[in-house]
């Protein structure tokens, strides 16, 4: 959701509150307010303990992966997806991989925490 839409809709809460309630519908915004900031808190916080309890940049399938991607995602969206922290490539741009078993690797170009790009890259094929 963008930011300035959840502050709006919390300024509304405030507005409303006011006008229907007088100061107890300030309380009653303030209490919605906070409890909604405490949960979406407590959802980057239960993904955040996910992902730091895998390997750093492994994944269970890059194939898999680079079909759920799409531009515009957001980082709190990628991570449950990997269920891993990436391995940082690049630093400008920002690019973390993702390897699985098979040597599949997913590289994802970040720009302001959403995702712009990504690459598959297969390993080459040994010759039998």
């Amino acid at each position: 959701m963008n930011p300035w839409f959840g502050i709006a809709l919390a300024l509304a809460a405030f507005a409303a509150g006011y006008a229907g309630y007088g100061w107890r519908g300030l309380l009653l915004a303030a209490s919605v307010t906070a409890f909604w900031l405490l949960l979406q808190a407590s959802r980057l916080l239960r993904v955040m303990r996910a992902t730091a309890e895998a390997p750093v940049g492994q994944v269970g399938s890059a194939v898999m992966l680079n079909a759920k991607l799409q531009a515009g995602m957001k980082l709190s969206a990628l991570l449950p997806l990997t269920r891993s922290l990436g391995k940082k490539i690049s630093t400008e741009p920002e690019i973390f991989e993702w390897t699985d078993a098979g040597g599949i690797r997913v590289e994802v170009e970040l720009h302001g925490g959403q995702v712009t790009r990504w690459t598959l890259h297969r390993p080459p094929a040994s010759a039998s």
